[in-house]
């Protein structure tokens, strides 16, 4: 593939150059690039290698060979941060339209749920601690920054676990998608300007209680779009309107993935929805019919999305930047403090199954689109971008080689039980 690029870009002709590429030129790079996403796919089955990682590491390497040979290649953060909203919804769509729910699963995703808490909160207290203790900032503007990093990231981890049991699948995909959810509301909640007050605190649980209620009338809404509309194209006039209820919500404070979320477990789980009107209008049969297919062109779309973010993002990282001294010191405290963090949830609180979960650590996707929504008047003027590009790649890194050590066993009748 690199031969291929580097024909293009080395052609002769001024329609060639890298500051003025042909219409054609474009069209094959990018046809290159996604089928290079599909054979890294396929790689990472064999050697237990994320794709996203992979992904990273090409858009890293193109980073090089641009400033080594003076491309002058710039991509604006806010393709970067598009796409990562875009994927966001694809993915936590993806993420519900996998999970079955039932009352064997109550366990399961309580659970979950008390590990995505847990976790992100020990965290948020212990890279807080690291910030306001090395940087000397004030403290609200280090917990702004010490929340993305915190956040797992359901980018990275959802499609990492195809080796794992089933029930270790389902429990990280539950934490996951709460953690981005979690991390999401907390974040936009202390960037108002009251935060330990009655009146904030009310407001916080009642747009949760007004987000889960708006999600069964918007779910209700999509379902009818779907079963009753004459039109045949019509799944990304569904994604449509999910982006514009994400973009919406977040405007307004709301946890619009929660109703994201919702809406996919609703859909995957229709037949536990005995209600006769709704039965009536809306047959098994169709449901199931309808997803099939958005669970297919949901899979073939978050898979795009992940291989443009994710090769983009690779290509914003400056590895001079993240050979820094202060960079590999801070950030590593910062990894420790996670791994320290979930070792605890697992090992005191959960007292269940540790490895491999403990090395579920990613940080991705949520964390960047954070970070670049992060307002002026939070930044940290010491604050090193270098130490976020350290510790995602670093947290990734981790969870690949404790993935390679780790084989898939049958999971035993005490390990249910504890789930």
């Amino acid at each position: 593939m690199w031969l291929v690029l580097k024909n293009f870009i080395y052609s002769s002709g001024k329609q060639y150059c890298m500051g003025n590429l042909s219409v054609g030129t474009i069209v094959i790079i990018f046809s290159l690039i996604v089928i290079g996403s599909y054979l890294f796919s396929i790689l990472s089955n064999f050697i237990k290698v994320p794709s996203v990682l992979l992904l990273l590491i090409a858009g890293i390497v193109f980073r090089y060979l641009s400033d080594k040979y003076n491309w002058g290649l710039n991509i604006p953060e806010k393709i970067t941060a598009i796409l990562g909203a875009v994927g966001l919804v694809m993915i936590v769509l993806e993420a519900g339209l996998d999970l079955r729910l039932g009352k064997s699963k109550i366990p399961l995703i309580r659970n979950s749920i008390f590990a995505a808490i847990f976790i992100f909160l020990l965290s948020v207290a212990c890279i807080s601690c690291v910030l306001i203790f090395w940087l000397h900032e004030v403290p609200i503007k280090c917990i702004v920054y010490a929340i993305p990093l915190s956040i797992m990231s359901s980018a990275i981890v959802i499609p990492s676990i195809q080796n794992l049991s089933e029930t270790k699948k389902e429990f990280l995909i539950y934490e996951a998608s709460f953690s981005d959810i979690l991390g999401i509301l907390v974040f936009n909640y202390c960037l108002g300007s009251e935060i330990v007050t009655l009146h904030a605190m009310s407001g916080f649980f009642i747009n949760i209680i007004f987000a889960i209620i708006l999600s069964l009338l918007f779910s209700a809404l999509l379902f009818l779009i779907m079963a009753r509309s004459p039109v045949t194209v019509k799944f990304f006039l569904i994604f449509a309107l999910l982006l514009l209820l994400y973009e919406g919500g977040e405007m307004l404070g709301l946890p619009a993935l929660l109703v994201i979320l919702i809406f996919g477990l609703m859909m995957k789980n229709w037949d536990l929805l005995r209600i006769p009107y709704m039965n009536r209008w809306f047959p098994l049969e169709e449901v199931d019919e309808i997803n099939k297919y958005l669970q297919s062109i949901t899979a073939e779309t978050s898979f795009l999305i992940r291989t443009f973010f994710f090769l983009i993002f690779g290509f914003s990282i400056d590895i001079k930047v993240i050979m820094h001294s202060e960079v590999l010191l801070i950030g590593s405290i910062i990894i420790a403090a996670l791994v320290i963090a979930r070792f605890l949830y697992l090992k005191y609180l959960f007292k269940g199954s540790i490895y491999p979960e403990v090395i579920f650590i990613p940080r991705g996707l949520v964390t960047i689109l954070l970070f670049y929504q992060i307002p002026d008047s939070f930044k940290l003027k010491s604050f090193n971008d270098g130490i976020l590009f350290y510790i995602i790649l670093g947290t990734t890194l981790i969870m690949m080689i404790g993935l390679l050590f780790y084989k898939n066993k049958s999971i035993d009748k005490s390990e249910v039980l504890k789930m």
